[in-house]
């Protein structure tokens, strides 16, 4: 048994000072004050020394650690997101991989899930394939810009259907919900989320029943619909925004590029703190750092000077979001962990309490990261 002592337990909505977590058989036994849990004579016990225990960060859209792609190098970025408190990750794919090039990211991935080596390693993240090509970084190499097509697609959903925890699609492409139905066809339960898009309403909102519940880095690669002069129309920013069932993911990098604070706390207003994920959308990319943007260190650039995701790690992003928008560490853990893990159905981890595994981080109160546990199991 592992003891964690002296502990500040950051909970759903609020603090234990002076807690004591007991993880027993890789999950959470009890926790609770210091005077109402002891702890047993023969546990482990890690003093943290007042620090934040919170859950193990959930990243559910990341493609890659500071330089490899996930399916180039599996266990290097799995560890690399782990050692900061990413102990759940789902590999992001991207639309600029061809069928064979999809089809092999997705048999490398699926072997990395199983052999061992990744064990943060949950399951993937489809960006794509059918997404708008006029957004995105590398835009102009897409391969799937043309008709959407069974013998194209299927081939992919029966390779990934069971560990895909979500399929990202823009609703607008003719022909999107024959695939959606496909997806269906193999896992019911599967989630969407539109990404890449300029889709209205009236394409949206019909997807929703079909499982779209999560709008891609929100407020990036989107359109807007300018249906008069001097009027702007509605897009997938007011559909992410208006309706309650969907998520917000973000991407929260420290000088506010991705988003802007204000629209950061715009969104926090209107979504409310339990329908944000927090997302670090690492990629590896190597371009030239555009004029402007001197000084920014946590955002990648591809070779036309388009922004091509990020350097986060989940910890970063959420100092990030509390300097942008003053929002607590109880409000970041659950951006980071219990609402990513619901949005895509893991009910076994997120939060702490009992029963959940034991996957846990310590942190400061600026997130940086003393310890992380994965399963029960201290790794640092």
């Amino acid at each position: 048994m592992l003891a964690i002592t002296n502990a500040t337990l950051v909970m759903h909505d609020h603090y234990i000072p002076d807690g004591v977590l007991l993880v027993r058989e890789g999950k959470i036994a009890s926790f609770g004050p210091a005077g109402r849990l002891a702890v047993p004579e023969n546990a482990k016990v890690l003093d943290v020394h007042h620090a934040l225990v919170g859950p193990g960060f959930v990243d559910i859209h990341t493609h890659a650690d500071d330089r490899n792609f996930f399916w180039d190098d599996p266990e290097k970025v799995a560890s690399y997101h782990l050692a900061q408190g990413t102990t759940t990750v789902l590999a992001a794919t991207y639309m600029a991989l061809g069928q064979e090039e999809l089809l092999s990211a997705i048999r490398i991935l699926r072997a990395a899930m199983t052999d061992g080596s990744c064990p943060n390693l949950a399951g993937l993240y489809m960006e794509g394939p059918y997404l708008n090509p006029k957004f995105g970084c590398d835009k102009e190499h897409c391969p799937w810009a043309g008709e959407i097509r069974e013998e194209d697609y299927q081939p992919v959903i029966d390779a990934a259907w069971d560990i895909a925890r979500a399929w990202s699609l823009a609703p607008e492409r003719k022909g999107i919900r024959a695939f959606v139905e496909a997806v269906r066809r193999k896992n019911p339960n599967a989630v969407f989320t539109v990404a890449h898009s300029e889709a209205e309403p009236e394409e949206i909102e019909p997807l929703i029943p079909l499982g779209l519940k999560i709008g891609t880095h929100h407020t990036n690669a989107t359109g807007t619909i300018q249906k008069y002069p001097e009027v702007r129309g509605v897009c997938v920013d007011e559909v992410v925004n208006y309706r309650p069932e969907i998520y917000a993911e973000q991407i929260c990098d420290g000088v506010g590029i991705h988003v802007d604070p204000y629209m950061l706390r715009l969104v926090r207003k209107i979504k409310g703190d339990d329908r944000i994920i927090l997302i670090s959308d690492a990629y590896a990319a190597d371009g030239p750092v555009p004029p402007g943007y001197d000084g920014v260190t946590d955002i990648n650039f591809d070779h036309t000077g388009e922004i091509a995701g990020s350097k986060l790690t989940l910890n970063v992003a959420c100092r990030n979001y509390m300097k942008h928008t003053g929002a607590s560490p109880v409000v970041v853990f659950r951006m980071a962990a219990e609402n990513p893990a619901r949005a895509v159905g893991f009910k076994d981890r997120g939060k702490i309490a009992e029963g959940l595994r034991a996957d846990l981080v310590v942190t400061d109160y600026l997130m940086n990261i003393e310890h992380v546990i994965l399963k029960g199991e201290l790794l640092r």
